[in-house]
């Protein structure tokens, strides 16, 4: 069933009221806030973790004062505590909800795991100053994950079978394949097979296909923001 998702709050909503549910403020274009809601999503927590979305153009003043004063716009209010940073979230709410486990018991799955959530943010700059650069730079990276990807071979994903890692990666992935493509030219899985076969695979997992968008939403909200930057 497709979850309605409610409409993004501002600074004229009023608060929600603070009651114990447990509620995960995100903006519905930020691809860290999609991290979390694709494990949200994954783990059938649609009932358990309430989506509060709210607008970064306009975001109201209680968000800071009453739910989180670093005031970035991804945090889980949960047990009367306030946590953000998208990485640790997914980890958190893998551990501490129910639902299928996202994260393997097998230590050498474990480790490599651990490896690939330190490469997001080297994988997520480099790809970013291709887009706005030479998308030349943005090869290496993605052969990076290209040989990620055949290390194990029980499965598509990063470690063989779907898991927080392919959560990690498959909201920046998403922004990326269509914008390299349109607009430099750049086909991120010319000759990476493995890369290929996870997008397709990545795109039937339900859990992540309710916080997808259209690939033209995502070239077009890039072109402006790279505009605004000249």
């Amino acid at each position: 069933v497709q979850e309605i998702l409610p409409p993004a709050l501002d600074s004229t909503s009023p608060p929600p009221i603070f009651d114990g549910t447990t509620r995960l403020y995100i903006s519905y274009t930020c691809p860290y806030a999609q991290r979390v809601w694709i494990t949200r999503n994954a783990k059938g927590l649609q009932d358990k973790i309430k989506l509060v979305p709210i607008d970064l153009q306009n975001r109201p003043e209680w968000y800071k004062e009453k739910v989180y004063p670093p005031n970035k716009v991804l945090s889980l209010e949960h047990n009367n505590e306030v946590k953000g940073e998208s990485l640790d979230l997914i980890k958190y709410v893998d551990s501490h909800f129910e639902g299928p486990s996202l994260f393997p018991d097998d230590p050498v799955k474990k480790e490599f795991a651990e490896e690939l959530f330190s490469y997001t943010d080297t994988f997520n700059k480099t790809v970013f100053s291709s887009l706005k650069g030479d998308a030349i730079v943005a090869g290496p990276v993605f052969d990076y994950i290209e040989t990620a990807l055949s290390k194990f071979d029980d499965g598509p994903f990063f470690l063989g079978q779907f898991s927080l890692v392919d959560i990690a990666y498959a909201p920046f992935i998403e922004r990326f394949q269509p914008y390299l493509l349109e607009v430099k030219n750049f086909d991120i899985t010319a000759g990476r097979p493995k890369l290929a076969a996870w997008i397709e695979e990545i795109n039937k997992i339900k859990g992540y296909k309710q916080t997808k968008k259209d690939p033209k939403v995502h070239v077009e909200g890039l072109k402006k923001r790279f505009a605004a930057q000249l």
